[in-house]
């Protein structure tokens, strides 16, 4: 028998992904074709557990403080295939935690320590975070002790405090309640480069102006968590680093009092690693080999001594106690002068000049010998720039300040992400309300809901007018951190009442009407706001031809400006929306990738996206009142028609120079309706053409107006953690 039946594939009959595996997508064929993988990630199919699991339900169950005991103890129980440094393990679970938490970034609340991000590709293999596989591997006897009711992101973040805790830092609090995501995440753009650590011109416009970083972008490089340690590029230069720290934190919504804190008190404890040649360190865990299971960056000189470990390439302490919470990192960051040297590694760092060995801490493996110790070029522009260096003189005089200070920053660092306190669980969650946490008071559930019905039914606002209102208080909510939505109805304070996409002048008639109504009423604005949408949506649905009920639950609250950070809320504002067919501007990506976008924050899927899209057409909600992708001669009423008319081949569709399109009539050449490539997509893309047709079918309007209701709800209620058991 011929030993090669299947030229191409060596002699394997299995053809393996054919057309459709991973390395040759879709846009590898047709570049062009839009990617909807960002609205397909982590559902059912992906998944491993029971479908009824609730992980709010079982962190409740958790053992706390056993938990936290097994943490500490874990720090001194040393391992010979990963040796601690001087037997505590404090410093490498702090990197973990605070690399797990540091890929957050403000501009779209991406990134973070909130879903576990960090066991899968790219982060898990960065090259920044080489060696932390190590942290999770040592964590994996906890994980595995307490199963179900620890996820991996709440054991990675906690973690780092019992590290900090049995180190001597008074955390200001733990919040239990991450869920994990079971695949990597196709959401997050972490830059266009191809390489790892690519030159930073790549990401700006001007590398000597901080600020022109590519958004949403905060890491200045391909695979790193924040600044270059070396310096800008590489090349140490302590008052130009300074520039890029503070562009990089402010991104994280750390101002410069927290981003000394944070810089500081990350490096009062452990050990940077670069005793050994670079070149010899094998593949990280996506790139290595089958029989090391994951475990990468071999070290071929790897041996039972904790200062053969390899992580970053420089090599030392900052602090003469490096297991210890203390102010030795001001000691010697202030108390010695600086010059530059190089790791055995080759990386660029800084040396005391002239430390006696009885100043220098401890080797990792041999308390009888001193190791000199470093500092990166970061931690230098804690003393060259002049902002940070005053702000380090107050903490050197104070310790108790610096201590508080570093912990409330540490908290706001690994919590940023979970959104308000009503996703936090377990007995450390701190009583203070924090501004960053967007607090929203509670709010009333005890008014007649039918009563406000009647009184928004009859102020003269069109249903037009009530949707578009409640649709834009709604989608600033968005999923990757929680942030934003209907509840609190910031809508009507600044910016957001300012914002162009929400049309101002509009927004001021509509809010005029409302608010006096939840004065007279008893609900809160943000309560009236939402129901005002569903009345609109329930006149529209009767006008289309059924009777439907839209859901809805009271109890929404009304936050106050002083609950209000105006400057972080200032990046929720949408610069396009395509729901309402809209943007601020042209834009390099194009309308539909940007509404994928937002469809994603907003947590729809590609099926409820579409269905959202094709009724706010028909129903006139168009940013400015405009007519492209009004597909149908009943506006107001929520019908099929967008769908309907969009698949009926008796029409032709027609680019314009503008941008936009015209639908004709192919007998007579009549132009129909206007239209933009955001209402083409759902009929030239195949998969979202599919759900058209499932639409524009003949048995199925009345589930097109049950699915409508369904995705309106679930935006309407997405921030409403309140609900959730």
């Amino acid at each position: 028998m011929d030993g090669n039946k299947f030229p191409g594939l060596g002699g394997c009959p299995v053809n393996h992904g054919g057309n459709t595996s991973m390395d040759k997508p879709v846009t590898k064929w047709w570049p062009n074709a839009l990617n909807l993988d960002i609205l397909h990630q982590h559902g059912a199919r992906t998944n491993p557990m029971d479908t009824d699991y609730n992980h709010r339900d079982a962190v409740k169950g958790l053992d706390y403080d056993a938990v936290k005991e097994d943490l500490k103890a874990l720090m001194t129980e040393n391992q010979d295939w990963w040796p601690a440094d001087w037997g505590h393990y404090g410093g490498l679970m702090i990197r973990l935690a605070w690399h797990s938490a540091g890929s957050y970034r403000l501009q779209d609340g991406r990134g973070g320590a909130g879903s576990g991000n960090i066991r899968f590709a790219p982060l898990n293999s960065w090259p920044d975070n080489a060696s932390l596989d190590k942290a999770r591997r040592l964590l994996w006897p906890v994980k595995k002790k307490y199963g179900n009711a620890l996820s991996w992101a709440d054991l990675i973040i906690l973690a780092g405090n019992m590290a900090y805790e049995s180190m001597g830092l008074k955390t200001f609090g733990f919040g239990f309640g991450r869920e994990d995501i079971w695949g990597p995440e196709t959401d997050v753009y972490w830059g266009s480069e191809n390489e790892w650590l690519a030159p930073s011109e790549n990401r700006y416009d001007d590398l000597d102006n901080a600020s022109t970083l590519e958004n949403p972008l905060s890491a200045v490089h391909m695979g790193l968590i924040y600044v270059n340690p070396e310096g800008v590029n590489g090349n140490p230069d302590p008052a130009r680093t300074a520039q890029h720290v503070r562009e990089t934190f402010a991104r994280m919504a750390m101002n410069d009092e927290e981003t000394a804190a944070l810089t500081c008190g990350g490096h009062t404890v452990g050990k940077a690693h670069g005793g050994g040649d670079h070149a010899n360190i094998g593949a990280e865990p996506e790139g290595c080999p089958v029989h090391m299971q994951g475990f990468g960056w071999a070290n071929p000189a790897q041996s039972d001594k904790a200062s053969d470990n390899f992580t970053s390439g420089i090599e030392g302490a900052w602090t003469k106690n490096p297991t210890q919470w203390d102010m030795g990192y001001f000691d010697y960051l202030f108390g010695w002068e600086w010059e530059l040297t190089k790791s055995p590694a080759g990386a660029n760092q800084w040396k005391p000049i002239d430390m006696p060995e009885s100043e220098m801490p401890r080797d990792p493996s041999d308390p009888t010998k001193g190791q000199m110790p470093m500092m990166t070029d970061a931690d230098m522009a804690m003393r060259v720039d002049p902002i940070y260096n005053e702000i380090c003189q107050k903490f050197r005089a104070d310790p108790e300040y610096f201590a508080d200070t570093f912990a409330r920053a540490w908290f706001k660092l690994t919590h940023r992400d979970m959104g308000p306190k009503a996703n936090y669980y377990g007995p450390d969650v701190p009583s203070e309300d924090l501004i960053w946490q967007d607090v929203v008071p509670a709010g009333n559930t005890d008014y007649d809901v039918a009563a406000v019905k009647a009184k928004i039914a009859d102020s003269g606002l069109t249903s037009a007018e009530l949707i578009a209102t409640a649709w834009d208080s709604a989608r600033t909510f968005r999923g990757s951190d929680k942030r934003g939505g209907a509840n609190g109805a910031r809508i009507r304070l600044a910016p957001q009442k300012d914002w162009v996409g929400n049309e101002p002048e509009r927004l001021a008639k509509v809010l005029g009407i409302l608010e006096p109504i939840a004065a007279e009423t008893g609900a809160s604005v943000a309560d009236v706001i939402v129901l005002a949408g569903n009345v609109g949506l329930e006149q529209a649905i009767k006008a289309g031809g059924h009777s439907v009920e839209v859901p809805f639950t009271p109890g929404r609250g009304d936050a106050t400006a002083e609950q209000t950070d105006a400057d972080s809320f200032s990046v929720l504002e949408p610069v396009a929306d395509g729901f309402r067919n809209w943007q601020k501007e042209a834009y390099a990506v194009s309308a539909e990738e940007m509404m994928l976008d937002r469809a994603q924050l907003l947590g729809l899927t590609a099926a409820e996206m579409t269905v959202l899209v094709g009724g706010l057409r028909v129903l006139g909600t168009n940013y400015g009142d405009s007519s492209y992708g009004v597909f149908t001669d009943n506006v107001g009423a929520l019908t099929t028609d967008f769908f309907v008319n969009l698949t009926d081949m008796a029409y032709s569709w027609h680019p314009l120079d503008d941008g936009t399109y015209e639908l004709r009539d192919r007998a007579t050449g009549d132009v129909k309706w206007p239209a933009t490539s955001a209402d083409l997509v759902f009929g030239s893309n195949s998969i979202l053409r599919a759900y058209a047709e499932v639409y524009a079918q003949d048995d199925n309007k009345e589930k097109f107006v049950r699915d409508f209701v369904a995705a309106w709800t679930k935006v309407m209620e997405a921030d409403r953690f309140d609900l959730v058991a």
